[in-house]
């Protein structure tokens, strides 16, 4: 009876270490997952920095013939429309936070990485992450939102400061919700792995003692 039980312990204690390899390849999934989705937010955080920062400061002017009174004089003005600088100079703005973010994100996920979570940390990990993608949907949605309200607005007041601000963050807002759907999906599709592996997969193991959930 003695040799069986101990037995017993020796193939539990195989399937927990078994089990905690495959929880530290869900952990690798999941962080994986969340760093390649920061990688794309730093790249279009950059990406609308340089343009931004271009179409407000960088597109130098020109020379244009003006009348006054009777005569004809030339005159420097700028390169692009009020309107399109106002709008790079939103876009700017908007990827200096979305390139912190993703910085900040980046950082944050990979300091999990190589840690040694338990099943429980791992599934709060997990929820953390999918919640922290469906409230951002909720607030991309209120992003679009503002931005048409502020290119009607500007399209009925003449005013070219709002319709180039308001396009500008109907167009961050569009992208965002985009990004977080997609990867609310991704996260939620990891999420619904770990649980049916944890679903399957009982045997607990934390680096000390093994240990067995029977379902009443």
């Amino acid at each position: 009876m003695k040799k069986t039980f101990t037995l017993a312990l020796i193939v539990l204690s195989f399937h927990a270490f078994a089990q905690k390899d495959s929880l530290k390849a869900y952990n690798m999934a999941r962080v994986n997952t969340t760093s390649h989705g920061m990688e794309v937010l730093g790249g279009w955080g950059l990406i609308n920095l340089g343009t931004g920062g271009y179409l407000n400061w960088g597109t130098g002017t020109k020379t244009v013939t003006v009348t006054i009174g009777d005569n004809q004089v030339p005159a420097r003005v700028s390169s692009v429309s009020q309107e399109l600088k106002y709008f790079g100079q939103m876009n700017a703005v908007w990827g200096g936070v979305d390139f912190l973010t993703a910085l900040l994100g980046y950082s944050g996920t990979q300091r999990l990485k190589n840690k040694n979570l338990s099943a429980a940390e791992i599934l709060k990990q997990q929820e953390r992450i999918e919640k922290i993608f469906k409230i951002n949907m909720y607030l991309d949605v209120v992003y679009v939102g503002a931005g048409v309200y502020l290119k009607l607005a500007g399209d009925s007041r003449n005013s070219v400061m709002m319709k180039g601000y308001g396009e500008s963050i109907l167009m961050q807002g569009g992208f965002l919700l985009i990004f977080d759907a997609l990867m609310y999906r991704a996260e939620k599709n990891n999420g619904n792995k770990l649980a049916h592996f944890l679903e399957k997969h009982p045997v607990t193991f934390d680096g000390r003692r093994v240990g067995i959930i029977f379902n009443m």
